[in-house]
């Protein structure tokens, strides 16, 4: 992201703000899902909810794949994939990270892709399309045509699975900082960002982005004409008590249990706003307008 509330060619949050930080930050996006207890149980829970729609020999688009963590795991489900990225230096990386992992073989191509313009892809061009890790949350007043986009190039019967940056569950989650926030910049700062969930209100933050509420997420399925038939928060209990969590982690067996326990928790209905971000799958209307 950039490194100030104005982008050096005047566009906060531009894609080339965005591309940029993705430059920079390289290794690090790597290391972001499991340098914590947060984390890896975020990454766990898209994998189980990415095993529960994949379906072997389905041709996927992986938009902002990253270093590749997912990947790797659509290729052990049997998938093709046709990755992409904002990032010319996450794409390497994703070629390193790939090939060590055995799983290159899964690959079609790599290209640079703005989940903003999908106008390469002809209608139905995939089984699934993959958006995890928040590229929805990156395109501010774009989201819609970016999720109209991603709807189009899936054929009738496949699925778009993606996943947004939570309003409520990154406040639960983040809570001092957002306290911290206030009491430097004011409380109409924090109850704009709130009513929001565009932290390009802030002064100066380096990492922006549009965060999203349940409704929300519904709101943009349905007006792209998709229907939605599946979701989960992507953190529940493992957002608070990181001292034991962390001796729990130890126990292969009980750690497997509480892992159990917690996907069971994010999928309810009533914890879908509580992590920090929103896991979704959607469905192509069968008949196209």
């Amino acid at each position: 992201m950039p490194t100030s509330s104005q982008d050096q060619d005047g566009r906060h949050g531009s894609s080339e703000g965005i591309r940029r930080f993705y430059d920079r930050l390289a290794h690090g996006e790597a290391e972001r899902l499991v340098k914590d207890i947060p984390g890896r149980v975020s990454l766990e829970v898209h994998r189980r909810f990415l095993r529960r729609h994949i379906r072997p020999g389905w041709r996927a688009l992986e938009v902002g794949a990253g270093p590749g963590r997912f990947t790797v795991e659509l290729a052990a489900l049997g998938a093709s994939v046709v990755v992409s990225d904002l990032s010319p230096v996450q794409l390497a990386l994703n070629t390193e990270f790939v090939t060590a992992a055995g799983a290159e073989h899964a690959v079609e191509r790599r290209e640079e892709l703005d989940v903003r313009d999908l106008s390469r892809y002809t209608d139905d061009s995939f089984d699934a399309v993959l958006a995890f890790g928040g590229p929805l949350s990156y395109v501010f007043e774009a989201e819609q045509t970016a999720m109209n986009g991603l709807v189009r190039v899936t054929r009738p019967g496949g699925l778009v699975l993606a996943s947004v940056m939570s309003r409520w569950g990154t406040w639960r989650a983040h809570l001092p900082g957002v306290l911290a926030l206030e009491e430097q910049h004011g409380t109409a700062m924090g109850g704009l960002v709130l009513a929001t969930g565009d932290l390009r209100h802030v002064p100066e933050l380096e990492h922006v982005c549009r965060m999203f509420t349940w409704q929300e997420v519904a709101d943009l399925v349905d007006a792209a004409d998709a229907r939605l038939v599946d979701s989960s928060a992507s953190n529940w209990a493992s957002l608070q008590h990181a001292g034991s969590l962390t001796a729990l982690e130890q126990d292969q067996l009980r750690w497997q249990r509480f892992l159990d326990h917690e996907a069971t928790a994010c999928a309810a209905p009533g914890s879908r706003d509580g992590g920090t971000h929103i896991i979704f799958a959607a469905e192509p209307p069968h008949c196209r307008r």
